[in-house]
């Protein structure tokens, strides 16, 4: 998911990168035909750049919202419950050795008598 999350981010500020050069270049190709002033150009590059900061916080912010709503409806097991359970776990098996170690033994003792009784 975080993988997915940076990929969308990633591509969004490329967008917004492209965009931006495209803006750079519009307006200094109005200022060399001079249809456009430096100081006017400057502050259209500036507007555009408050904006897309503006935008990108917001955006961020939404999308972050939206993810952890997202992992909320899901329900994972955190961290701390998935360490508990292993703990259980690994209690239980160690409890669990000694008596799969005798059923064993048994078993095959079993078989053995079965096979001999068998043979008489």
């Amino acid at each position: 998911m975080e993988d997915l999350f940076k990929k969308f981010l990633y591509a969004g500020v490329g967008i917004v990168s492209l965009t931006a050069e495209k803006l750079q270049s519009v307006v200094d190709e109005l200022v060399k035909d001079e249809k456009l002033s430096i100081e006017e150009g400057k502050k259209i590059v500036n507007d555009f750049e408050k904006n897309v900061d503006e935008k990108r916080e917001e955006f961020e912010t939404q999308l972050k919202k939206m993810t952890e709503k997202t992992v909320k409806s899901f329900r994972f097991a955190q961290r701390e419950e998935v360490d508990l359970l292993k703990a259980r776990i690994e209690a239980l098996e160690a409890k669990q050795a000694p008596t799969k170690t005798t059923k064993s033994t048994k078993t095959t003792k079993s078989t053995k008598k079965i096979a001999e009784e068998a043979k008489a």
